[in-house]
């Protein structure tokens, strides 16, 4: 697991966008279908977009037709850490990074094998860093 990173407000507000800040530190959630990483296919490393920690591959990355980047499994079992929601009026199990507690998404149990686990995050909480056999390629 990744070391603990705890930020004082100021310095989060200063590292991210005003639109991370929304998502990962207010728990907020981007539009469906507006996300920079929805329709990305590259070969690569998915990272949280506050602290850098590793969470998802490509290799795990599917099409959910959800509207967000979809996952069937983080990259580790202590990469993300999960929260019962009960926020809007429903239950739901919010992911967050476990290095840096940032709002990435909900995890929901409708995905495809091997899990059967459906990791709805938003593209502006994550950092794509592409694989060295695709940066060559280009």
């Amino acid at each position: 697991m990744a070391e603990k990173l705890d930020l004082p407000d100021s310095e989060w507000r200063e590292r991210l966008t005003p639109e991370q800040y929304r998502v990962l530190r207010e728990g907020g959630t981007e539009r469906a279908f507006a996300g920079a990483l929805y329709h990305n296919d590259d070969d690569g490393m998915y990272r949280c977009a506050g602290c850098h920690a590793p969470l998802f591959t490509s290799d795990t990355k599917y099409e959910s037709g959800s509207g967000w980047p979809s996952f069937f499994q983080p990259v580790s079992a202590d990469a993300v850490r999960e929260i019962t929601d009960t926020s809007h009026g429903m239950v739901r199990t919010e992911i967050r990074c476990a290095s840096c507690d940032g709002h990435l998404g909900h995890v929901f149990p409708d995905g495809p094998r091997p899990t059967g686990l459906r990791y709805c995050m938003n593209s502006v909480a994550l950092d794509f860093e592409q694989a060295e056999s695709q940066k060559t390629e280009d």
